[in-house]
């Protein structure tokens, strides 16, 4: 444990202006946390590689705690708040039935403004401080606001092998204790406003969707690159100045009916089916072309794998090739790159990679026959 407080020590002083002092106190705490998990995990003690594993959560917790400390006091928790929001978003949904986006927002305000409360009591014990401890420099409360993260999606075992986050689950149960009577007020409340509320849309959860799907290190392979494959998907459409798609598809990744995206977003149905279409348009290229390695990996249909065809399939694909998608097909299958390809068949790099999405169309089409 020494060894790795050392490590986690050195790399926090190197990425901050914290106090040796306070670095040395972080440190030590987070590698208390990691050893303490460790020790707990049979599918780590089983690895064979306990201390790799110590390394690699020690360095994802001083990550956390860096990006914290980067973003300061005040927008660290900003960050925070909008990422826990993201999460419980869904699960704030009361017994008495359909609220308004509005009373929502002010739920979840309530909801979280508890849960910190008990996040810094379990803080507190897990890190054996003392009852009145409070985070007195930037370091103390990035550590803490990483700590809260970690704690909100950490997973809490339930029965017939299923587990849930610990933040949702107390969601859930925020819910299901609110009085009907409390939601009447809370939407006469919101209805009776002074006309000097902030505008709404910059306080809606996919705006820090990204924040959410941050996974833990030693989350499944197909769940990392699940969440890889959305933050490339967002990023390509903001790039393309698709911001309205780009709400639309974090608002369908939160599984919101499609009343309530057109209510959020301020669209007729004829404007949001417009905006579905549009937003499929850019799926498709994004899949088939400028991402293309990147989505079938995660659809286990790259190269490696035939596109993800069966025998069958791939002999049909090479019947339906010219001889020249024949030989583009096997130079990507060797590996080169699309300068190099393009060389050897002659002609431009966009013509090779308007080629290859016509590729990848027609073997998604016989995948999908």
């Amino acid at each position: 444990m020494a060894a790795l407080s050392e490590q986690l020590f050195q790399e926090l002083r190197q990425a901050t202006a914290a106090s040796e002092r306070d670095c040395r106190a972080t440190a030590e705490r987070l590698s208390q946390e990691v050893q303490r998990i460790c020790n707990e995990s049979q599918r780590i003690q089983d690895s064979g590689d306990v201390e790799g594993w110590a390394m690699t959560l020690g360095r994802h917790r001083v990550a956390q705690c860096v990006k914290y400390y980067r973003l300061g006091s005040s927008q660290g928790r900003v960050e925070l708040h909008s990422t826990l929001s993201a999460i419980v978003y869904r699960y704030i949904t009361p017994k008495s039935g359909t609220v308004s986006y509005q009373t929502r927002l002010q739920l979840i305000e309530d909801f979280l403004q508890g849960f910190y409360g008990e996040t810094f009591k379990v803080f507190r014990r897990e890190n054996v401080l003392s009852p009145d401890f409070q985070p007195r420099t930037l370091m103390e409360l990035a550590e803490y606001m990483a700590f809260s993260e970690r704690y909100g999606k950490r997973r809490i075992s339930l029965p017939r092998g299923r587990s849930q986050q610990i933040v949702i689950l107390r969601a859930q149960t925020f819910s299901q204790q609110q009085p009907p009577e409390t939601l009447v007020d809370l939407e006469q409340a919101m209805e009776s406003g002074n006309g000097e509320a902030d505008d709404l849309r910059e306080l809606l959860p996919y705006q820090r969707l990204r924040e959410s799907l941050v996974t833990d290190p030693d989350a499944l392979p197909e769940e990392v690159l699940r969440n890889r494959v959305v933050e490339a998907l967002l990023a390509y459409l903001k790039e393309r100045n698709q911001e309205d798609c780009a709400d639309y598809f974090t608002l369908r990744l939160l599984d919101l009916p499609t009343g309530e995206i057109e209510a959020i977003l301020s669209l007729t149905p004829r404007q949001r089916d417009y905006l579905q279409q549009r937003f499929k348009y850019h799926l498709i290229r994004f899949a088939l072309s400028h991402h293309w390695e990147l989505v079938h990996e995660w659809l286990e249909a790259d190269l490696h794998r035939n596109l993800g065809l069966t025998p069958h399939q791939w002999e049909r694909l090479q019947e339906t090739l010219s001889e020249r998608q024949r030989k583009l097909l096997a130079l990507k299958q060797e590996g080169l790159g699309e300068s190099e390809i393009s060389q050897r068949l002659g002609g431009t790099v966009i013509q090779v990679q308007k080629q290859w999405s016509k590729l990848l169309e027609q073997a998604w089409e016989i995948r999908n026959l």
